[in-house]
Order: structure tokens, then sequence, then C-alpha cells
């Protein structure tokens, strides 16, 4: 009967410790993933792909920037330039990826943010040897808007003495001629 019982509580020991490590071992991977997620996912800045442009050629980065201008269409593929408030770096996209774009930032709307992730050329040899990035894949991280534009009375009213003045030169010219 002892012989069962320490063979019983060996068991329960082994089974704890197969729990302990395959928990432990779970947690590790979470932890991981979640680790590489935030490394890898992490946007860079116009700046720091400039002038780290040979680290970071041929390589996948994540660029985030407000969609400004046209969007250029060339058959299946198209060219978006994305400002991220410093600089703005040419995009090369499917056009398939594109359904989600609504505005273009312009002096009348502000662009869709959106997250391109693809391949970064300093060089690009398809393109000429511009720098640029090949998106694989493109987020939307927040909509654009159209910008009301305000009135400016400061404008008006200085119009207005101009316009005053101009009249007074010329009936005093006029005047003067007489």
């Amino acid at each position: 009967m002892n012989k069962l019982k320490i063979q019983s509580s060996k068991l329960k020991v082994k089974t704890q410790i197969v729990k302990f490590l395959v928990l432990s071992f779970s947690f590790a991977l979470c932890t991981l993933h979640f680790a590489l997620y935030t490394v890898f996912a992490q946007s860079i800045s116009s700046t720091e792909l400039i002038n780290n442009a040979k680290q970071y050629d041929g390589k996948i980065v994540n660029y985030t920037g407000e969609v400004i201008g046209d969007i250029m269409k060339r058959a299946q593929f198209a060219w978006i330039n994305l400002n991220d408030g410093d600089r703005a770096l040419g995009v090369w996209v499917a056009r398939s990826l594109l359904k989600d774009i609504s505005y273009e930032g312009s002096y009348k709307s502000r662009g869709d943010e959106v997250e391109a992730e693809g391949v970064f050329h300093r060089a690009c040899p398809e393109h000429g040897g511009d720098l640029d990035i090949h998106a694989q894949g493109i987020r939307k991280v927040s909509s654009g808007r159209i910008v009301a534009e305000r009135f400016n009375f400061a404008k008006r009213n200085l119009a207005i003495i101009l316009f005053g003045v101009l009249i007074s030169i010329w009936i005093l010219s006029l005047l003067k001629r007489k």
C-alpha cells in the first residue's frame, strides 16, 4: 500500500511539473510574440528611412502618413504619396489595396492616414532609381475629412479699404483732368 501511495504522489508531482512547464512555455511564446510584434510593427519615420537608407534597403518597413496629392493610377498599380509630417515618400501599391482610401490631402481636405507595409528601396531599379516603398499591404489608421475654410474678415476689410483708396485716386485723377 505504501508503494502505491509513493507511486501516486510521484505521478502527481510529475503531472504538476509537466503542467508548469507547458504553462511556462505558453507564457514565454505569448510574451515573445507580443515583443516581436511590437518591435517589427513599429512605424518608421521618413527622416529615419532617408538618413539610414542603406540600412533599410531591401527590408520590409512600416511607414505611416497622410495620403496627399492625387493617386496616380498605372495599370494594376498606383503611386500614392504619404506625408508623415516631415516629408512625403512615394509608395507603389496594388490598386486593389486602395479601396478604403476616401480622402486625399489637398487645400480643401485632410487625407486619410494609412500605414503601408512593404519593401523599402533607396534606389529602386524598377522606378528609375527613386527612393520608394513597394507596399505589400495598406491599413487605414484614420479617416480624412473635408476642411471647411473659415472666412477671413481681416482680408475682407483690407480689400474694402484698398478698393476705397483706388476709387478715391480715380475720382481725384478725373477732377484733376477737368
